[in-house]
């Protein structure tokens, strides 16, 4: 059914959102438009404003509006470890772990020929330059563990092996904490089992 050209519109431009279909765009357009004008002028501004001055750090490549970032100017952060990352919620994610103290590198995505995704689009070339430039002595390869995941992370691996000093490792996957047996994907049981660890050290 169709309101009027600007409300119809409105509503198309909120499904842009993921995991955001017709009826909840349509929801939200009409409380704002019923409700809080004012909660959807903030909105609209801080939107605006948002495209039009953010942009990525210029080490990292997290979202800011400054050249660097908070953590890559954080002089409290390890600056030997870096941890490479597929998108930027996955740098809020660690953060949130308060058990990481390093840097980041975002990649934007993975590599997927298919999609047109190569090392030119992930900056590859400028993280290989970050580690032999900054020494970096480990390098946590934390993409996520799907089949363009995985081989991001070999790329990457293959193209730093070589340096003797640099410490490669990967995140630990497994059965979650509190997790029970009976509820775990094969897939999962499968990485627990191959990355098990020797208790009697």
């Amino acid at each position: 059914m169709k309101i009027s050209p600007l409300v119809d519109h409105l509503i198309e431009s909120f499904q842009c959102l993921p995991g955001v279909g017709p009826k909840s765009a349509q929801r939200m357009v009409f409380y704002l438009l019923e409700r809080d004008r004012e909660a959807g002028e903030i909105l609209s501004d801080s939107l605006k404003n948002a495209l039009n001055q953010v942009s990525k750090c210029n080490r990292c490549r997290v979202f800011t509006e400054s050249d660097l970032c908070n953590i890559c100017e954080s002089s409290k952060r390890d600056s030997y470890t870096l941890c490479v990352v597929e998108s930027v919620a996955d740098v809020f994610a660690i953060e949130h772990s308060n058990h990481f103290s390093g840097r980041d590198f975002v990649l934007h995505g993975h590599l997927s020929p298919i999609d047109n995704i190569g090392p030119e689009q992930l900056a590859l070339k400028k993280l290989f330059e970050l580690v032999r430039s900054e020494q970096t002595t480990e390098l946590i390869l934390a993409t996520n563990s799907t089949l363009e995941g995985e081989a991001t992370s070999n790329y990457i691996f293959e193209s730093l092996k070589d340096i003797d000093t640099l410490k490669i490792t990967k995140l630990a996957l497994g059965v979650p904490l509190g997790g029970e047996l009976e509820y775990v994907d094969g897939g999962t049981l499968m990485h627990a089992l191959s990355g098990r660890v020797n208790l009697k050290r």
